[in-house]
């Protein structure tokens, strides 16, 4: 009786390990994330907050621009409320699917890479709530659908605790 609790606890925790990229190896369609981004693509996203509760919705429009192992992402957002805002992301291409990214209100570098048909990466960025700037965590999860559709779910923390999620899909235009 004591193997099959040990079993069960066992099975337990590994069903609340974390994701990891190698897990999409095998995954298709591949995601290269300059191939994807390279031209016009629009967003339609979320807010949720952790009680499940949607407390923004934006749309976005991203030029991407590929040169040589850099990419430029320049996104508009227009949110619900009719705030808009601009982010520019410039991401580097290390090698072995990794990538580093920077942008205005990213504290330090994002970094991440891909696999299969997944992205993922982690980065810090400023908020500002309130009138206050907040630092939060992302860690976001990309997965190519098809040639033109991403889906993207994002965590967003605060001191480790969990704060919400963004969800996001990505629809590359022709």
């Amino acid at each position: 009786m004591k193997y099959l609790v040990g079993a069960l606890l066992m099975g337990l925790l590994a069903a609340c390990a974390p994701m990891k990229l190698a897990d999409f190896k095998k995954s298709e369609p591949t995601f290269d994330l300059f191939e994807y981004f390279d031209g016009t693509t629009k967003a339609y996203g979320l807010f949720e907050d952790r009680f499940g509760k949607i407390k923004r919705q934006f749309t976005v429009t991203i030029e991407g621009k590929v040169s040589g192992d850099t990419l430029t992402l320049d996104e508009d957002f227009v949110y619900d409320d009719g705030e808009l805002q601009n982010r520019v992301w410039t991401i580097t291409r290390l090698g072995d699917g990794s990538y580093e990214g920077v942008a205005a209100d990213v504290i330090g570098k994002a970094k991440g890479g891909e696999s299969g048909n997944a992205l993922n990466w982690s980065y810090d960025l400023a908020l500002t709530i309130g009138g206050r700037e907040i630092e939060m965590h992302f860690d976001d999860w990309m997965f190519r659908q098809s040639d033109d559709v991403v889906l993207n779910r994002a965590t967003v923390s605060k001191f480790g605790i969990t704060l919400g999620s963004v969800t996001l899909a990505f629809v590359r235009q022709k």
